[in-house]
């Protein structure tokens, strides 16, 4: 189920990430929903959506990371 807007994204995601990273979050989960589709290009028994949530996570954390009081921060570059 690809997310059509910001506002759709898990609470867990919209509560926690800047807007540039749910973005983020949000172009890697929709294009990880295409690209898994077939269970033969996931590993283990991981489900379309458990894959899409990892790819997208990854994505964020290219760009982003918690500081030290656990708030999502973009990188230095």
């Amino acid at each position: 189920m690809p997310y059509d807007k910001l506002s759709d994204l898990p609470d867990a995601v919209r509560d926690n990430l800047p807007k540039h990273a749910q973005e983020i979050y949000r172009a890697a989960y929709n294009s990880a929903w295409e690209e898994y589709k077939d269970p033969e290009s996931r590993r283990d028994d991981a489900s379309r959506e458990e894959v899409a949530h990892r790819v997208a996570w990854a994505a964020v954390g290219k760009r982003y990371e918690k500081d030290e009081h656990g708030r999502w921060r973009e990188r230095s570059l």
